[in-house]
């Protein structure tokens, strides 16, 4: 089945490729979640009428998502977790906990777009890439730090007796 692909669609083709796929795949997942059409004449024509128009939306895509790159490389999120002594954490953080905190700093990314190949579940710092566009990636950084206080130690509180002048 050849099929004229309306939007970018990872390891098959970019936007305005004609392309051949299994008939399954093309009536079952492409066309109905608006990624493909039939590779008809009537539509290759209308492809061709847009492709500068296509083409101006593809620039203005790739600036943006410069834009939002250099804003995400510039940006460091730090979580606070239970761990235990060994510095595992109960629980993890997951791509959808940075989309999450990523968004409280008005930066709606989506968690698909951040590439991470399991869940942290360690203490550490960690660089975390996000795809933003098909030429660009940013890196993330990621503290992730025990929630537990700090065993304070002697030398932090003054001896007994003495008061700590304001």
């Amino acid at each position: 089945m050849e099929l004229l692909l309306k939007e970018d669609v990872e390891h098959l083709g970019v936007r305005g490729d004609i392309v051949k796929v299994r008939a399954g795949y093309g009536r079952n997942y492409l066309i109905p979640k608006g990624l493909a059409l039939m590779a008809t004449r009537a539509n290759v024509k209308l492809i061709e009428r847009e492709r500068q128009r296509l083409v101006k939306l593809a620039e203005a895509e790739l600036a943006a998502a410069q834009s939002l790159g250099e804003k995400l490389n510039a940006t460091t999120l730090t979580f606070q977790r239970k761990a235990g002594e060994n510095g595992t954490l109960y629980g993890s953080v997951t791509s959808m906990d940075i989309a999450e905190a990523l968004a409280a700093q008005q930066l709606e990314i989506d968690r698909r777009r951040i590439v991470l190949k399991e869940a942290i579940k360690a203490l550490g710092d960690y660089e975390v890439t996000v795809k933003l566009h098909r030429d660009v990636a940013a890196t993330i950084k990621v503290s992730v730090v025990s929630d537990a206080p700090k065993p304070t130690t002697p030398d932090e509180h003054p001896p007994a007796g003495e008061s700590v002048a304001s």
